[in-house]
């Protein structure tokens, strides 16, 4: 694998990890008063436009990649948008275990 893959595979392994923390958070813990749903508007509409622009240019890598990311900050966008009792009905669908 040449030096430029290299970087890019770390690049895409950096930006899909950096969103699974804060999502783990939010299932355990069901707080998102800490989140600023205007950021993550933004940075969901990013990741949704990088995807387009991968498709249009026909790389897997970015299309990949910013599709997953699109996902976990859509995600992160949507509860901290909803109610606490929404949340909590969302957080113990997708973690049966609390």
């Amino acid at each position: 694998m040449d030096p430029v893959s290299i970087i890019g595979f770390l690049a895409a392994a950096c930006s899909v990890t950096s969103f699974v923390p804060q999502a783990f958070r939010i299932l355990r813990t069901r707080d998102t008063s800490s989140l600023s749903p205007p950021m993550y508007a933004l940075t969901t509409t990013g990741f949704l436009l990088w995807t387009a622009y991968g498709i249009g240019q026909g790389q897997w890598p970015l299309i990949l990649t910013n599709a997953i990311c699109f996902v976990l900050a859509a995600f992160i966008l949507m509860m901290t948008l909803l109610s606490s009792r929404k949340k909590k009905v969302v957080a113990e669908a997708l973690d049966p275990t609390d």
